[in-house]
């Protein structure tokens, strides 16, 4: 009798599996088919997911998008992540899509993203709790600024990763990337130096963290993606030992303390949790996104010898009209014209984000296209930053077409757009400026030459950037 019982719960349970894989993949085939972008489904339940994500070098737009561009034009329907998807390489629907958040889509990450990042992280969170968390993330960001030893910390930590150059020929630059982004970010968000023990323990679980994100979401003790959830834990733990801390002796310290958590304490619209959390969010957008866009900058200048030498130029009249050892203040920041112009390029041309997840919350049309409502939609900013047809030259390095070509125009969108982009977007290109003022200076490059920036679809280089480094004299710069 027990045997039978079984046997009705398993056959139902694959029946009802069958069906649920008719209806998410099938049936949405039949859908308003007359409205619905032109493409194909691919495989049952795991669609064209894998050929998507097929990687490629990150200053092109893969094979799977030129194939699907080519059959079925700028916007066409798939199967990804599990869902029906609108895939959108059109600069005007992307716009549209990004402007609509919270109206017509959603943020819409895939679930064990939220496993690994939380259910409150800025990241993920919609709605109410999203607009509650960027409100503080903006006025942490302009705070910041404010403050002249948020420069201070940013050159100081700049020189002393160059410092330990000193007679190395090689260099990962990846890796010497991270570090000075992590040191910055820890010294900004939570006062820490490399020095302070819980640094390198913050240090130990976030790269586990980092590992886990980008890793096959297997919750099973020992995968990647299982001691990210645990390292997740740990960082958290440390951050409200550092917080409880803080409370403790905030009379004796407050004068002395001038980071985001300072600030954040005396923050009452968020939870304990949320603080946390966002403190979390803080570290991995000032971790990753940053030091990969420094990697593509210097990746890209050193196939680019007029670029460099006009960069170099650049820094070079700056730093002549201050004193030797003067800091970098705004001033100087607002003079890095053509710098600007090079993070701009590196950030069309390398597409540190291929891509965005979102979902329609409605029935959408968009010239004569249906998107149909609960569908998942990825507008690729890749395709729209590679189009030959809306950026000259476009499979070029080019920084000088940012003399003439607006970066808040809609063709352009590194940092994602409406009520979701990136609100550190100002910090990290400050960074990145500040460090190529001394790098430019004081050293010249060479990279491998199959060392190239790949899409999987995070960037990576495949050797970490190997650089042959030399120490520039006096007489060479």
């Amino acid at each position: 009798m027990a045997e039978g019982a079984w046997l009705v719960v398993l056959v139902g349970g694959i029946v009802g599996f069958l069906l649920s894989l008719v209806m998410n993949h099938f049936l949405p085939l039949l859908f308003k088919g007359g409205l619905v972008p032109k493409g194909t489904f691919g495989w049952p339940l795991l669609g064209e997911t894998f050929s998507f994500l097929k990687p490629h070098s990150s200053n092109s737009v893969g094979a799977f998008l030129q194939d699907h561009c080519s059959r079925y034009g700028k916007v066409f329907k798939s199967h990804l992540f599990f869902s029906p998807t609108v895939v959108s390489c059109d600069p005007e629907l992307n716009y549209f899509i990004l402007q609509n958040e919270g109206k017509l889509f959603q943020c819409s990450y895939p679930k064990p993203i939220h496993g690994i990042l939380g259910k409150v992280s800025m990241l993920v969170a919609v709605g109410e709790t999203h607009k509650k968390l960027r409100n503080v993330a903006l006025s942490l960001v302009n705070i910041t600024k404010s403050k002249p030893e948020f420069l201070d910390d940013i050159e100081r930590i700049a020189i002393q990763i160059l410092d330990s150059w000193e007679n190395k020929p090689k260099v990962i630059f990846c890796e010497e990337a991270r570090k000075f982004t992590f040191n910055v970010i820890v010294k900004q968000v939570l006062g820490l130096t490399p020095q302070d023990p819980e640094t390198s323990k913050i240090l130990e679980d976030f790269l586990t963290f980092m590992r886990g994100l980008i890793s096959f979401p297997l919750y099973i003790p020992g995968t990647p993606y299982a001691r990210a959830v645990q390292a997740r834990s740990r960082i958290s733990f440390t951050v409200k030992a550092i917080m409880e801390e803080r409370r403790r002796n905030h009379d004796e310290n407050s004068k002395k303390r001038s980071d985001f958590l300072e600030i954040l304490l005396s923050v009452d619209t968020l939870s304990e949790d949320e603080k946390v959390s966002f403190v979390l969010d803080s570290l991995l957008g000032g971790y990753e996104t940053t030091s990969l866009l420094m990697s593509t900058v210097v990746h890209f200048l050193s196939h680019s010898p007029t670029a460099l030498q006009q960069l170099k130029q650049e820094h070079q009249k700056i730093r002549s009209m201050k004193q030797k050892d003067d800091p970098l203040d705004w001033e100087d920041y607002k003079k890095m014209d053509f710098t600007q112009n090079v993070i701009n390029e590196a950030l069309r041309y390398g597409n540190i984000v291929k891509f965005v997840h979102r979902k329609a919350l409605k029935d959408v049309k968009f010239r004569g296209y249906l998107i149909p409502s609960g569908w998942k939609v990825l507008p690729v900013f890749t395709a729209v930053h590679l189009d030959p047809s809306l950026h000259a030259n476009a499979p070029q390095f080019h920084p000088w077409r940012w003399e003439s070509q607006d970066p808040t125009c809609k063709k352009f969108t590194p940092f994602g757009g409406g009520t979701r982009c990136c609100p550190g977007s100002d910090l990290a290109k400050v960074e990145v400026a500040f460090f190529l003022h001394h790098l430019v200076q004081n050293f010249r490059w060479k990279t491998e030459d199959d060392d190239q920036p790949m899409a999987y679809p995070y960037v990576e280089f495949q050797r970490g950037l190997v650089l042959n480094v030399e120490r520039c004299s006096e007489t060479t710069m």
